[in-house]
């Protein structure tokens, strides 16, 4: 049995916690790295003192989570909270092991002597190595009133599951998803001389591209290779996302975070799952259809796709007919990556004319609604016999709020049929705002049949929706 000594354990505190000795801070290569838009938001979370609950960071793995845990301790130490009021802990250290949350608490406690009533932040980094860490974490927020514990885990699907299942009204969830295209645009430096503000427009909120011709080539790279933090940065990994990608990142959930959490036993039929869904993303199936295929029963492919949508792999969304009502016994759903990046490193980067581009860029307009609650689970698509709409969002009351068609194509401006399901849909309902074509390049309105039709570049739309949502959750 693995015997670590006091000392050692000390020591590996220390070294964690560099901001103890005064003046010192966060590593110099965590705080150069760009901070994630979401820093602001999570930040206030960290320091909400009531209620007394854990923040419990999800998301996929390597979004950036840890990096986004320094930056959020670097901010507690820019606005004077002593850097012995902090501590942080990487539970996927051998030499923490057989150690329980509490002891490590204590063991701090003891170290240092703090004035009654400071503040103390707690930071359990990669929280999954710890057997039973929900129970841990639970008596932790019910006994130590003065602190605040955030912790974090690359096996989303599982801590998501265990703080359903036992900390009910003791943990907030915060969700990190990939990076938006709008960040990914802020990350490499190229915002400023592709995107401005559209000074004719009468809402502040609107933006115009400089030179769409290099935004939509930035918009490709950003399907391809801008999803994860690192890939941005990495040419390595751009050189060869399959390795990095899909051995790092998805081979782990699917090969040990799922398997481990619901005891799944055959991983090569939920490996071949996912391929196929990563394949046909954004594409309209049935369970029907993919039992057929696989030779998988509907019921276990339902508990796959459960286990999927869990770690934040995929979304699923339901379908309306013509007057946005849903169908009783839902036959066909679409399912669409969370993550475009995913599907260039399972199979191939795309070409910015390639025959499948079409789905990679639907995908990446859904996954910009990710970032933000109030919507993304309004968000269907609509299909009926003589039409179908990309996206519709309903809300309260079921009724439409806008509906969307994606486009990778100038063609729709020209041509009214490229879109007539839409504008019926738009005729049929009382929309809150103009229905939109998402285009290559084309942006204005114009009159289809009858109907006001709003057209905008889908590499513009994508980079409006992602940072009206971040800059509102500031």
């Amino acid at each position: 049995m693995l015997q670590v000594s006091d000392q050692e354990i000390d020591n590996r505190l220390r070294e964690e916690n560099p901001w103890w000795v005064a003046g010192a801070g966060i590593d110099r290569d965590y705080a150069e790295f760009p901070r994630r838009a979401y820093l602001p938001p999570f930040a206030r979370l960290v320091r909400q003192a009531a209620p007394q609950r854990a923040v419990l960071l999800l998301g996929p793995r390597r979004v950036g989570k840890t990096i986004m845990v320094f930056h959020a301790i670097d901010a507690l130490l820019r606005d004077g909270v002593a850097g012995r009021d902090i501590l942080y802990v990487s539970l996927e250290t051998p030499t923490y092991f057989g150690q329980g949350l509490d002891g490590l608490v204590r063991r701090f406690q003891r170290a240092f002597e703090r004035s009654p009533g400071t503040p103390l932040y707690v930071f359990f980094d990669e929280i999954q190595y710890l057997k039973g860490w929900e129970v841990h974490l639970k008596s932790l927020v019910d006994t130590q009133r003065g602190c605040r514990f955030v912790a974090t885990g690359s096996a989303a699907a599982a801590l998501k599951h265990k703080s359903a299942e036992s900390g009910a009204g003791r943990f907030t969830e915060f969700v990190l998803p990939p990076l938006t295209f709008f960040e990914y645009l802020r990350f490499t430096g190229a915002e400023d001389g592709l995107v401005g503000t559209d000074d004719d427009s009468d809402e502040a909120s609107r933006f115009r591209a400089l030179d769409i011709a290099g935004l939509n080539e930035a918009f490709v790279n950003y399907l391809n290779f801008g999803g994860y933090p690192e890939a941005v940065f990495s040419e390595a990994v751009r050189r060869n996302p399959r390795r990095y990608i899909k051995n790092d990142i998805i081979d782990k959930v699917l090969l040990r975070d799922l398997p481990s959490l619901y005891g799944i036993a055959d991983v090569q039929e939920l490996n071949s799952l996912f391929n196929t869904v990563a394949y046909n993303s954004a594409e309209e199936i049935s369970l029907e259809g993919l039992a057929q295929s696989s030779g998988v029963s509907k019921p276990t492919l339902a508990k796959y796709l459960d286990y999927l949508e869990a770690a934040f792999l995929i979304k699923r969304i339901r379908r309306v007919d013509e007057n946005a009502a849903r169908f009783r016994k839902a036959m066909t759903f679409k399912v669409y990556l969370t993550n475009s990046t995913m599907r260039a490193a399972l199979f191939a980067p795309l070409t910015a004319d390639h025959p499948a581009i079409g789905h990679l860029v639907e995908t990446a307009v859904f996954s910009q609604w990710l970032h933000n609650d109030a919507y993304i689970e309004s968000l269907h698509y609509a299909r009926w016999k003589k039409g179908e709409v990309d996206l519709v969002s309903l809300d309260a009351r079921q009724r439409p709020r806008f509906a969307v068609e994606v486009k990778w194509s100038d063609r729709p401006w020209d041509d009214p049929r490229e879109v007539k399901g839409l504008v019926e849909f738009a005729r049929i309902h009382k929309l809150g705002r103009m229905p939109l074509v998402t285009t290559r390049t084309a942006r204005g309105v114009k009159s289809v049949d009858g109907v006001e039709v709003e057209f905008a570049p889908t590499s513009l739309h994508c980079y409006t929706v992602g940072r009206n949502t971040l800059e509102r959750s500031r």
